[in-house]
């Protein structure tokens, strides 16, 4: 039944997802690799049948082994080289994280900054991606489109860290910084 339930996601067959799920198929339940229908779902980019899961209680920031969620399936699929923004804001909506690493510490954007896709890049620089997270090599989703020379995610990424203050060089301008709003508030005057 199991593996009917991931044919189903992959698929996108939302009547056969909650006919096995009725049935005590475990959404919860991972394949081989690791991966939960809810990944498959989100990999192949079928929306409903993501929404379906996440209804029936799948885990929306569940991780395999290798550290794949259901939102770093969507944001890249190496079959298609392209991402998934709608199945993007459905499972932000429902609590996936947007910086979760996966292996070296990739995170979903750089994933989509890699593969060129700038409305997925777009799309998580506007949800509040971290643009200035490094991987275990040190490297930023900016440099990873740079060395395909994705000319429009490059520049949507440019964009976004001059913003914070970053300036095309890699380091921060003086003229705008960064202030968390924790900062903010220790810096407020108390009044007694």
């Amino acid at each position: 039944m199991l593996q009917e339930l991931f044919v189903a996601a992959s698929s996108g067959d939302v009547a056969r997802i909650e006919a096995l799920l009725a049935a005590g198929a475990d959404h919860a339940a991972a394949d081989e690799a690791g991966e939960t229908a809810l990944m498959h779902a989100a990999h192949n980019g079928h929306v409903a049948a993501v929404a379906a899961l996440i209804a029936a209680g799948a885990d929306v920031n569940a991780k395999s082994p290798q550290g794949w969620t259901a939102l770093a399936k969507a944001a890249y699929n190496g079959d298609t080289e392209r991402g998934y923004v709608e199945v993007l804001e459905v499972l932000h909506e429902a609590g996936a994280s947007l910086d979760e690493r996966i292996f070296f510490g990739i995170t979903p954007l750089m994933l989509a900054a890699g593969g060129g896709d700038a409305a997925v890049v777009e799309w998580l620089i506007n949800a509040g991606a971290d643009v200035l997270a490094t991987n275990e090599g040190g490297r930023t989703a900016r440099l990873m489109a740079n060395d395909k020379f994705y000319v429009d995610v490059i520049n949507l990424l440019t964009e976004a860290e001059r913003q914070l203050g970053v300036s095309e060089d890699g380091s921060c301008s003086s003229t705008k910084s960064v202030v968390k709003p924790q900062v903010v508030n220790l810096m407020k005057p108390t009044t007694h």
